[in-house]
């Protein structure tokens, strides 16, 4: 036993969003639940302005659909994020990608956009399509980095004046079960 010896006691006097984060633990991601929706649409509704989020409606209509995939970052009890999209093989399309103010740039997104195309990839899609604002600069660069590229502008896409980016991304092949490695071909 060493002399002098500390007793760690937790701190108890930071802010409560402090003591309940913990950026060493990366978030669970998991497939939607229904008892998830009340906290999407909330997180929408921060995310995007009035016009551009989903109505409850709208996100149920989205979330119901049988071709519909929606992964959810989770930390607890707490929703940090969620990607949503609907496809027809081999093309799916990203409907939202929303993550917590808080949560933007520590991984969230990536981690949930990586887990959809693994879904995706799996079942047959090849190629992801999304919209985005041409004046959201931050978007625009996050799906570039990820190896979405510019297709199209749609003029006034959103609201009837604001103008969108189409982009696609293509994705890797999967190795067949013949031991072929992604891109080689017969």
């Amino acid at each position: 036993m060493q002399k002098n010896a500390t007793v760690r006691r937790p701190r108890t006097d930071l802010p409560a969003e402090i003591l309940d984060y913990n950026p060493g633990m990366a978030p669970t991601l998991r497939s939607y639940e229904p008892h998830d929706f009340a906290a999407l649409h909330r997180l929408d509704q921060a995310c995007f302005p009035e016009g551009i989020s989903y109505s409850k409606t709208t996100l149920r209509y989205f979330l119901t659909l049988a071709s519909a995939d929606c992964v959810v970052a989770v930390e607890g009890t707490r929703v940090l994020g969620f990607v949503l999209s609907e496809e027809n093989p081999p093309l799916a399309h990203i409907i939202t990608l929303d993550i917590a103010e808080k949560q933007r740039r520590q991984g969230v997104g990536t981690a949930l956009l990586q887990q959809l195309e693994s879904n995706l990839a799996a079942r047959g899609v090849r190629s992801v399509l999304l919209e985005t604002a041409t004046n959201n600069e931050a978007a625009v660069a996050f799906w570039q980095r990820r190896g979405y590229r510019i297709e199209a502008t749609l003029k006034r896409y959103y609201l009837g004046r604001l103008d969108a980016y189409e982009m696609r991304k293509i994705l890797p092949g999967i190795a067949r079960k013949t031991g072929m490695q992604s891109g080689e071909s017969i």
